[in-house]
C-alpha cells in the first residue's frame, strides 16, 4: 500500500535534487573500496613527500605511513582479519541484534510498544520518539539499533508513516548523540580527556567532571527534542506522504533490521499479565546489575576502586543492554508460549543475524578503510592541520568558538569517533582557549555542538548502512542520497539550535554545570 502523492514544495524539490545527486554515489561496498584506493595512493604520496604530524602536547613527531610501501603491504596482509574482527561497530551490531531478535520473536517488543503508547496523543508521538532517541545515548551506540525500528512500529500502529518514525528516531539518536538529560559514559570519557589536558596548564580553571556540562546538556536535550519533533511533523512526514513512500514493507525487501508491523495498540489480558511478569524480571535484573556495580570489591570498578574516568562499568553498556532485553524477553516468551522450547531462543537469534548479512559483508571493507585511515595517521594529520589553520587566524572573541565548532563539524564527517577526535582537538584548543579566558568545560561544551549534527550525514558512520537497510524494507530503491536528503534538514536545524544555545549560554554567562561557567 502507498500513500497518495501531491505536488512537492520548493524545499522538497531542492532535497529531491540532493537525493538524485546523492544516489549517484556508488553502493556502500564499492564506495569504500574506492575510498580505500584513494587513501592508499594519497597516504603513499604523503609518505614519499616526508609529511609528518605532531599532536600538540606530545614531543614525538610521527611520519605519515604509506600503503604502497613495503611496510604498508606487510601491515595489510598480516592484519586484514584483525581489521575486520576488531571493527568496533561489528561486535556491537551483532550482539545487540541477537537480543533484539529474541525480544521481537517473543512478542515483547510489540507488547511493550503498544502498552507504552496506547494512551499517548497522536500529535505527541514525534516528540516522544525524539526525546527517547536523544536521551537514549545512555545506551551508547545501541540506541541507533534499538530505537528506530521501535519508532517505526509505533508510528505504524497509530496510523502515522512508519518511515517518519524510523528516520526521525535515527536522526534524534545520531544528531543528538552528544547530549542527554542523564549523565552517560560519554560525559565521563569527554571529561577525562579534557581534565587530562587542563591539568597541564598554569591556570587549569575549574576541574572538569562528568557533570560539568550537565545543565547545558539538559537544555540541549529539551531544545533538540522540540526541534526534532517539529521536523518530523512539519517536514519529514508530509514529504513522505506527498512522495507516496510506501507504508508497508516490501515482501522481497533486502537488508538488515527486520521491522515488526503493529497494526493496532490493543493488548490482551494474557499479554498484559506476561508483560507485568517481564517487567518484574527486568526490575530484578536491573537491581542485580546495580548491586554488582556498587558492592565492595566490585569487578565493575577500576583499579582505584572507582568508576571514573575509566572502568569496566563504563565499558559494559552493551552487556547491560543485552541483559535487560534478553531476560524479560525469555520470561515474556515462556508465559505467552512464543518461546516454549529452548531451541526457539537460538533460532530467534539466528534469524536476526541472517538479516544482518549485508551489513557484515560491508563491515569487512569498512573495517579495512577505517584501519588504514588510522594506521597511515592521515586522520590525525587532518585534525592537527585543521586545528593549526584555525589557530593561525588569531580569532580572540566568540568568533573563535564559532570557528572551532565549524571545524569539529567538518572533521566529524571523517572521524566519527567523538573520543578520538576530542583527544586530538582538546590538546590544541583547551590550552588555546584557556589563554583567551575560556573554561575547559566550555570548550568541551562547544565541541559537543560540532560532534553531533553531521553524524547522520557521513557514510563513515556504520549505522547509516544499518538504517539504510531498514529503509529499503519500505523503499527497495533507496540509496545513500535518499538518507542524506532526508537527514539534511535535521543536520542544519540541529546545528543552528546547538549554536543558538551555546551563544545564549555565553552571552548570559549561565552555568554549564555545578560551579562551571564559560569564562575563567
Amino acid at each position: 500500500m502507498s500513500t497518495a502523492t501531491s505536488a512537492p514544495t520548493r524545499t522538497e524539490r531542492v532535497l529531491g535534487g540532493i537525493e538524485r545527486a546523492g544516489n549517484k554515489i556508488p553502493e556502500p561496498f564499492l564506495l569504500f573500496l574506492l575510498l580505500f584506493g584513494i587513501l592508499a595512493v594519497a597516504s603513499s604520496v604523503m609518505a614519499w613527500a616526508g609529511v609528518t604530524v605532531t599532536v600538540p602536547g606530545s614531543e614525538e613527531t610521527n611520519e605519515i605511513r604509506g600503503f604502497l610501501t613495503v611496510e604498508g603491504i606487510r601491515w595489510f596482509t598480516t592484519t586484514v582479519v584483525d581489521n575486520f574482527v576488531s571493527f568496533p561497530p561489528l561486535g556491537t551490531v551483532v550482539v545487540i541484534l541477537l537480543a533484539v531478535g529474541l525480544a521481537q520473536s517473543s512478542g515483547l517488543m510489540s507488547a511493550l510498544v503498544k502498552k507504552a503508547f496506547s494512551g499517548a496523543p497522536r500529535w505527541l508521538l514525534p516528540y516522544a520518539v525524539s526525546f527517547i532517541g536523544i536521551v537514549g545515548s545512555v545506551m551508547a551506540d545501541s540506541v541507533m539499533l534499538v530505537i528506530p525500528p521501535l519508532a517505526a512500529m509505533v508510528f505504524k500502529a497509530v496510523g502515522r508513516h512508519p518511515v517518519a518514525g524510523l528516520l526521525g528516531a535515527f536522526a534524534a539518536a545520531g544528531a543528538g548523540y552528544s547530549t542527554s538529560v542523564v549523565v552517560t559514559s560519554l560525559d565521563a570519557l569527554f571529561a577525562g580527556i579534557t581534565e587530562s589536558v587542563a591539568a597541564t596548564l598554569p591556570d587549569a580553571g575549574t576541574p572538569v567532571t562528568p557533570i560539568s556540562n550537565y545543565f547545558y546538556n539538559i537544555a540541549a536535550s529539551l531544545l533538540l527534542t522540540v526541534v526534532c519533533g517539529l521536523l518530523i511533523t512539519k517536514v519529514l512526514e508530509p514529504m513522505l506522504v506527498r512522495r507516496g513512500v510506501p507504508t508497508e514493507q516490501a515482501d522481497d525487501a533486502q537488508g538488515p533490521g527486520a521491522i515488526e508491523d503493529v497494526h493496532d495498540l490493543s493488548v490482551s489480558v494474557d499479554e498484559t499479565r506476561a508483560l507485568g511478569r517481564a517487567g518484574i524480571a527486568a526490575l530484578v535484573t536491573a537491581v542485580a546489575l546495580v548491586v554488582l556495580a556498587v558492592m565492595p570489591g566490585s569487578p565493575m570498578r577500576n583499579e582505584n576502586g572507582g568508576y571514573l574516568p575509566e572502568s569496566p562499568l563504563l565499558d559494559s553498556t552493551v552487556f547491560m543492554v543485552v541483559t535487560m532485553l534478553t531476560v524479560p524477553a525469555v520470561v515474556y516468551g515462556r508465559l505467552t508460549g512464543t518461546l516454549r522450547r529452548f531451541v526457539q531462543i537460538p533460532d530467534a537469534m539466528a534469524a536476526a543475524v541472517r538479516d544482518m548479512a549485508p551489513f557484515i559483508v560491508l563491515a569487512f571493507v569498512l573495517g579495512q578503510f577505517i584501519a588504514l585511515f588510522t594506521w597511515t595517521r592521515v586522520g590525525t594529520w587532518m585534525a592537527v592541520a585543521g586545528a593549526s589553520g584555525l589557530e593561525s587566524l588569531n580569532f580572540t572573541g566568540f568568533e573563535a568558538i564559532v570557528g572551532f565548532v565549524l571545524l569539529a563539524t567538518v572533521l566529524n564527517l571523517f572521524i566519527t569517533s567523538g573520543s578520538s577526535m576530542w583527544t586530538i582537538m582538546a590538546a590544541v584548543f583547551v590550552p588555546l582557549f584557556a589563554l583567551l579566558g575560556y573554561e575547559p568545560a566550555f570548550v568541551q561544551a562547544a565541541f559537543r555542538a560540532g560532534d553531533s549534527a553531521t553524524q547522520i550525514l557521513t557514510p563513515l558512520n556504520p549505522y547509516i548502512v544499518v538504517v539504510l537497510g531498514m529503509l529499503r524494507r519500505y523503499e527497495p530503491q533507496a540509496g545513500l542520497g535518499t538518507l542524506i536528503s532526508r537527514f539534511l534538514p535535521f543536520t542544519v536545524c540541529f546545528w543552528i539550535a546547538w549554536m543558538a544555545l551555546l551563544t545564549l549560554w555565553f552571552v548570559l554567562d549561565l552555568p554549564l554545570g555545578p560551579g562551571q561557567y564559560s569564562r575563567l
